[in-house]
């Protein structure tokens, strides 16, 4: 392995403990904000645990960009999925608890699901970028797809999860649509207008995906932090594929491999999932009491005759 690819991987490393440990913070504040939801917007932005979980959310981007610069999308990006991985544990132990083998399973088949699908779509780097017509029309189908899925209603911790995944995903397509633009020799840089639109969908959507991932761990952090690790970058080659000339890896045979790996993520979702109802069947145990106090005259023992 070269230095730079080592670099990458030690960086891709941290950044997912980064992120993993935002989302247990994510998660913890959640579940005390969860009673009081008429005012969590109020108590999210006034407490000192929400700007520690975005102060790791920016730590992570940031040393995800840095890995970026050392190594290919190709290696960074599976890599960032071990987010998944340390977050089960990292949860597990600040509850106080062992990772039952249910969420191990749910974790790894996750894992490997996205691997798959990470192969499939792991064609050439973009070197086309979105004008300002498409980049409009992605941000008003994402904020399309985001309202349908982010409204009120029955279990959303889902449905939540996925919008978050969408938003992130979206905001990444976007910033790497600029980067290149940017970048790209020989070509002039985009209008200022159409620069400032797009940092500006950036930032909403950004914004949108921590804001709806942290009302999604309300319903625990297993399943929703798997559905926001898979879509985040599924949103993001859908325009890749659709919009800035990407192939799936090996043309049309790279559909099977795609297939497989939604199955195979699929059920690692259920899994999780069924590891976060089961915890929550299960009844906690009664913290001991302390008994009635009995008051003793003076000189009178304690002790039985």
């Amino acid at each position: 392995m070269s230095g730079d690819l080592a670099v990458a991987v030690a960086v891709s490393l941290v950044s997912a403990l980064a992120y993993a440990a935002a989302a247990v913070a994510q998660e913890r504040l959640a579940a005390r904000t969860a009673a009081d939801a008429s005012r969590g917007l109020v108590r999210l932005v006034t407490a000192g645990a929400w700007w520690g979980a975005v102060g790791l959310n920016a730590a992570g981007a940031l040393l995800h960009v840095v890995a970026l610069r050392f190594g290919p999308l190709t290696l960074v990006q599976p890599l960032g999925a071990l987010t998944l991985v340390a977050a089960v544990p990292l949860g597990a132990r600040y509850a106080g608890r062992r990772v039952a083998r249910l969420e191990w399973r749910g974790a790894l088949l996750t894992l490997g699901g996205l691997g798959l699908l990470m192969y499939a779509a792991s064609g050439p780097a973009p070197e086309d970028s979105l004008t300002l017509t498409e980049a409009l029309a992605v941000g008003a189908t994402t904020l399309l797809l985001i309202g349908a899925l982010g409204r009120r209603g029955r279990a959303p911790g889902l449905r939540h999860a996925t919008a978050s995944g969408i938003a992130s995903g979206i905001a990444s397509a976007l910033t790497q649509t600029a980067t290149v633009a940017l970048a790209a020799p020989g070509k002039a840089a985009p209008p200022v207008l159409q620069t400032v639109l797009v940092a500006l969908l950036v930032a909403a959507f950004a914004s949108a995906g921590l804001l709806l991932a942290q009302t999604a761990y309300r319903s625990g952090l297993g399943a929703p932090l798997a559905v926001v690790t898979l879509t985040n970058p599924l949103a993001a080659s859908v325009v890749g594929l659709t919009l800035l000339g990407e192939r799936l890896h090996g043309g049309a045979a790279g559909i099977l491999p795609a297939l497989a790996g939604a199955l195979v993520a699929g059920a690692g979702v259920a899994a999780l999932s069924r590891a976060a109802a089961r915890g929550a069947r299960e009844p906690r145990e009664p913290e001991p009491q302390a008994g009635p106090v009995e008051v003793l005259a003076p000189g009178v023992s304690a002790r039985p005759t």
